[in-house]
Protein backbone atom coordinates (compact mmCIF):
# COMPACT_ATOMS: atom_id res chain seq x y z
CA UNK A 1 0.00 0.00 0.00
CA UNK A 2 2.46 2.25 1.25
CA UNK A 3 4.45 1.81 -3.02
CA UNK A 4 1.06 1.63 -4.11
CA UNK A 5 0.87 5.47 -2.28
CA UNK A 6 4.36 6.45 -3.13
CA UNK A 7 3.91 5.85 -7.12
CA UNK A 8 0.57 7.83 -7.43
CA UNK A 9 2.29 10.70 -5.34
CA UNK A 10 5.31 10.70 -8.23
CA UNK A 11 3.17 9.86 -10.31
CA UNK A 12 1.02 12.83 -9.49
CA UNK A 13 4.28 15.46 -9.15
CA UNK A 14 5.75 14.53 -12.53
CA UNK A 15 2.78 14.60 -14.62
CA UNK A 16 2.90 16.87 -17.08
CA UNK A 17 -0.09 19.62 -17.33
CA UNK A 18 -2.50 19.85 -19.48
CA UNK A 19 -2.16 21.15 -23.29
CA UNK A 20 -4.27 24.00 -24.32
CA UNK A 21 -6.88 23.27 -26.84
CA UNK A 22 -5.07 22.63 -30.26
CA UNK A 23 -1.28 22.03 -29.03
CA UNK A 24 0.20 18.74 -28.24
CA UNK A 25 0.85 17.51 -24.45
CA UNK A 26 3.90 18.29 -22.86
CA UNK A 27 6.20 15.25 -23.02
CA UNK A 28 8.93 13.65 -20.49
CA UNK A 29 11.46 11.50 -21.61
CA UNK A 30 13.16 9.65 -18.96
CA UNK A 31 16.51 8.19 -20.10
CA UNK A 32 20.22 6.66 -19.31
CA UNK A 33 22.41 9.70 -19.10
CA UNK A 34 24.75 7.78 -21.59
CA UNK A 35 22.00 7.01 -24.32
CA UNK A 36 22.50 9.12 -27.32
CA UNK A 37 19.47 7.94 -29.24
CA UNK A 38 16.72 8.82 -27.03
CA UNK A 39 18.09 12.61 -27.40
CA UNK A 40 17.42 11.22 -31.45
CA UNK A 41 13.66 10.43 -30.47
CA UNK A 42 13.17 13.33 -28.02
CA UNK A 43 14.12 15.68 -31.26
CA UNK A 44 11.89 13.42 -33.39
CA UNK A 45 8.62 14.06 -31.20
CA UNK A 46 9.80 17.95 -31.31
CA UNK A 47 10.17 18.19 -35.03
CA UNK A 48 6.59 16.74 -34.94
CA UNK A 49 5.14 19.40 -32.36
CA UNK A 50 5.63 18.24 -28.90
CA UNK A 51 7.53 19.96 -26.44
CA UNK A 52 9.96 17.29 -24.33
CA UNK A 53 11.49 18.11 -21.23
CA UNK A 54 14.93 15.05 -21.24
CA UNK A 55 15.45 13.53 -17.91
CA UNK A 56 18.69 11.77 -17.41
CA UNK A 57 17.80 9.11 -14.35
CA UNK A 58 20.41 6.36 -13.30
CA UNK A 59 16.97 5.20 -11.95
CA UNK A 60 15.27 4.25 -14.91
CA UNK A 61 14.00 0.75 -14.37
CA UNK A 62 12.15 2.45 -11.01
CA UNK A 63 10.71 4.48 -13.73
CA UNK A 64 9.46 1.94 -15.91
CA UNK A 65 7.84 0.05 -12.34
CA UNK A 66 7.07 3.16 -11.16
CA UNK A 67 4.26 3.39 -14.66
CA UNK A 68 3.76 -0.24 -15.16
CA UNK A 69 6.12 -1.18 -17.71
CA UNK A 70 6.62 -4.91 -17.62
CA UNK A 71 10.03 -5.72 -17.95
CA UNK A 72 9.49 -7.82 -21.33
CA UNK A 73 8.31 -4.48 -23.23
CA UNK A 74 11.21 -2.56 -22.00
CA UNK A 75 12.09 0.03 -24.61
CA UNK A 76 15.49 2.27 -23.71
CA UNK A 77 13.86 5.28 -22.53
CA UNK A 78 10.35 6.33 -20.87
CA UNK A 79 8.17 8.76 -22.07
CA UNK A 80 5.29 10.48 -20.20
CA UNK A 81 2.60 12.50 -21.88
CA UNK A 82 -0.74 13.13 -20.46
CA UNK A 83 -1.77 10.48 -18.54
CA UNK A 84 0.03 7.84 -20.52
CA UNK A 85 3.70 5.89 -20.63
CA UNK A 86 4.84 5.66 -23.86
CA UNK A 87 7.70 3.33 -23.31
CA UNK A 88 10.81 2.92 -26.72
CA UNK A 89 11.00 4.33 -29.77
CA UNK A 90 7.16 4.65 -30.75
CA UNK A 91 6.53 6.39 -34.11
CA UNK A 92 4.62 9.68 -33.89
CA UNK A 93 1.71 8.60 -35.87
CA UNK A 94 0.72 5.92 -32.91
CA UNK A 95 1.40 8.17 -29.87
CA UNK A 96 -0.88 10.98 -31.95
CA UNK A 97 -3.90 7.93 -32.25
CA UNK A 98 -3.21 7.19 -28.51
CA UNK A 99 -4.15 10.76 -27.43
CA UNK A 100 -6.92 11.40 -29.76
CA UNK A 101 -8.64 8.11 -28.83
CA UNK A 102 -7.55 7.74 -25.22
CA UNK A 103 -8.45 4.03 -24.66
CA UNK A 104 -8.36 3.59 -20.88
CA UNK A 105 -4.76 1.71 -20.83
CA UNK A 106 -1.29 2.57 -18.92
CA UNK A 107 0.26 3.16 -22.66
CA UNK A 108 1.99 1.43 -25.19
CA UNK A 109 5.44 0.09 -25.95
CA UNK A 110 7.60 -0.39 -29.11
CA UNK A 111 10.35 -3.08 -26.58
CA UNK A 112 13.39 -2.57 -27.48
CA UNK A 113 15.80 -0.47 -29.74
CA UNK A 114 13.95 -1.74 -33.01
CA UNK A 115 16.52 -0.29 -36.09
CA UNK A 116 14.61 2.24 -38.25
CA UNK A 117 12.37 3.60 -35.72
CA UNK A 118 12.30 7.11 -34.74
CA UNK A 119 15.64 7.77 -33.76
CA UNK A 120 17.31 4.87 -33.91
CA UNK A 121 20.07 4.52 -37.03
CA UNK A 122 19.69 1.86 -39.78
CA UNK A 123 16.96 0.63 -41.95
CA UNK A 124 13.49 -0.36 -41.39
CA UNK A 125 12.86 -4.03 -42.41
CA UNK A 126 9.87 -4.79 -41.20
CA UNK A 127 6.57 -3.15 -39.57
CA UNK A 128 6.93 -1.88 -35.62
CA UNK A 129 4.49 -4.14 -33.17
CA UNK A 130 3.31 -1.35 -30.51
CA UNK A 131 1.92 -3.24 -27.43
CA UNK A 132 -1.04 -1.77 -25.30
CA UNK A 133 0.23 -1.78 -21.44
CA UNK A 134 -3.11 -1.97 -19.41
CA UNK A 135 -3.95 -4.08 -15.80
CA UNK A 136 -6.11 -6.77 -17.82
CA UNK A 137 -3.28 -8.27 -20.78
CA UNK A 138 -0.47 -6.82 -23.24
CA UNK A 139 -2.06 -7.11 -26.36
CA UNK A 140 -1.18 -5.49 -29.80
CA UNK A 141 -2.17 -2.05 -29.97
CA UNK A 142 -0.80 -1.10 -33.70
CA UNK A 143 1.37 -2.11 -36.09
CA UNK A 144 3.20 1.10 -37.84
Amino acid sequence: MRYLMAATFLALLFAAPPAVAGEKPQATLYKNPQCDCCEGHAAYLRQHGYTVTVKPTHDLSLIKRMYGVPEKFAGCHTTVIGSYVVEGHVPVSTIDRLLTERPKIRGISLPGMPLGSPGMNGQKTEPFTIYELSNDAVKVYAVD
